[in-house]
């Protein structure tokens, strides 16, 4: 899967995920995500906690501390001070954060180089954006999915990193007929395209699920 995205060009980032089970690793999966899959990658979180002790993360680009509350099955969490005991870590990751992004933005390099401590969270998450839309920059969360722990996160990092259909290029696709290739923008005023990728018996009736690359489908349409 991997290597047929790259073949591609599709950004992507990294979730590691079931901190919360026995023997989970962060640091030893990130290690094997460096070694086998790319080493453009950027760290956005580090846990808090593992296995049973599973209760967080650490967002380095915000530097705070992101707790969510065991009982309500992880769909509220507070935003609080990065623990004590992992300041220093949190640190540290934030300076190789701060370092891999400067290597493709040059406004965070040019910070980077007078006063670290003077490149914003928006400064990174913009240089985030366009290094894993354009350059193949690989940003890594982390969480317990099961639990719904880090789910929040990872969804806003989707909408913060990953591109939206007016950032990729136009598809191209030959006619119905099969004559000739056509150019579709992602665009409400285009002709209408789609691609219908899957049908489900419903106890409505079939529904088919389509993507639609161009255009819009009026309902009843």
């Amino acid at each position: 899967v991997w290597r047929q995205a790259d073949k591609y060009g599709v950004p992507r980032m990294c979730f590691v995920n079931k901190l919360d089970r026995t023997g989970a690793d962060f640091f030893k999966a990130l290690a094997s995500i460096k070694d086998r899959l790319t080493s453009s990658v950027a760290v956005l979180q580090i846990p808090i906690g593992s296995e049973g002790d599973f209760a967080g993360v650490v967002d380095l680009v915000n530097m705070n501390a992101i707790v969510w509350r065991a009982e309500e099955l992880g769909a509220k969490f507070d935003v609080v001070d990065i623990p004590a005991e992992l300041a220093d870590k949190a640190h540290e990751f934030h300076h190789e954060l701060i370092d891999v992004v400067s290597q493709y933005d040059d406004v965070v390099l040019e910070k980077y180089l007078e006063d670290e401590t003077s490149v914003t969270a928006d400064d990174l998450k913009r240089a985030i954006r366009n290094a894993t839309i354009h350059d193949g920059l690989v940003p890594v969360l982390t969480g317990s999915a099961f639990k719904n722990k880090g789910v929040q996160p990872l969804l806003d990092a989707v909408v913060d990193y990953l591109p939206s259909p007016l950032d990729l290029p136009p598809v191209h696709g030959m006619d119905p007929k099969g004559k000739e290739e056509l150019e579709r923008k992602a665009d409400a005023g285009e002709p209408f395209s789609a691609l219908a990728f899957k049908i489900v018996a419903d106890p409505h009736g079939k529904l088919t699920y389509f993507r639609v690359y161009s255009g819009t489908l009026e309902k009843g349409g």
